[in-house]
């Protein structure tokens, strides 16, 4: 079943092939490589198609993942199997050995558990995809509470800058409304000092009225 589906497949530490295996002779090895070459270093998947193959790419912490399948097998068991190769390998290699590795010397360690995963991704095909199908559900999910938790973060920030922008106006209405008892004492203030002005007038015109008219305080008929 694997000759069927799964071609090729190597792990990578930047451009040096560290491990590989396959059971056929062609020029995919050479692509593949070539491919390597091109990809970029920032963590990445990535396909392409090939006379009728299929590239799938992982690019995680500087290594580099690939197998290469028929266009019959779909991207989603390509992928998976990658997973797999890709935790079996930082299982075994993440202690820091993987680093100082040199071109294909990993090939007779890695080399049957490449093959061994291949042959459980495609005997548990089904099985694999429908976690899949699972995995994108709660991936789907989960973007879509993500989505409602920013919008309801978001109305937060707008419900907490409208109470911010109402304590505002309520603290700028206290301090027009201390203002403006302040204005009116002042004005009331004011218009008694004016009052007693004009009445202290008034009764200074008295005074000399009278005086005038009596020539002194005592008036005789």
């Amino acid at each position: 079943m694997v000759q069927e589906s799964f071609i090729y497949s190597f792990v990578a530490r930047g451009t040096t092939i560290l491990a590989e295996y396959t059971e056929f002779t062609g020029n995919f090895p050479a692509i593949a490589s070539q491919c390597l070459q091109k990809i970029p270093s920032s963590n990445s998947k990535f396909t392409f198609n090939c006379d009728h193959h299929i590239f799938n790419f992982i690019v995680e912490d500087g290594y580099a993942y690939c197998v290469v399948a028929k266009e019959s097998v779909g991207k989603q068991l390509s992928i998976a199997f990658l997973e797999r190769i890709k935790a079996e390998f930082k299982k075994r290699y993440g202690g820091g050995k993987a680093d100082t590795a040199v071109a294909k010397s990993l090939n007779k360690e890695f080399g049957p558990i490449m093959k061994e995963n291949m042959q459980y991704v495609i005997d548990h095909a089904e099985e694999i995809a429908k976690l899949v199908k699972v995995k994108g559900q709660v991936s789907e999910v989960k973007n879509i509470m993500m989505e409602n938790i920013d919008k309801v973060m978001d109305r937060q920030e707008k419900l907490d800058v409208l109470s911010e922008k109402t304590e505002n106006l309520r603290s700028q209405a206290q301090r027009f409304q201390k203002q403006g008892v302040q204005v009116r004492r002042k004005m009331w203030f004011e218009n008694m000092k004016i009052k007693l002005v004009i009445l202290g007038i008034l009764l200074l015109l008295v005074l000399i009225v009278w005086v005038s008219v009596c020539q002194g305080f005592k008036c005789t008929n």
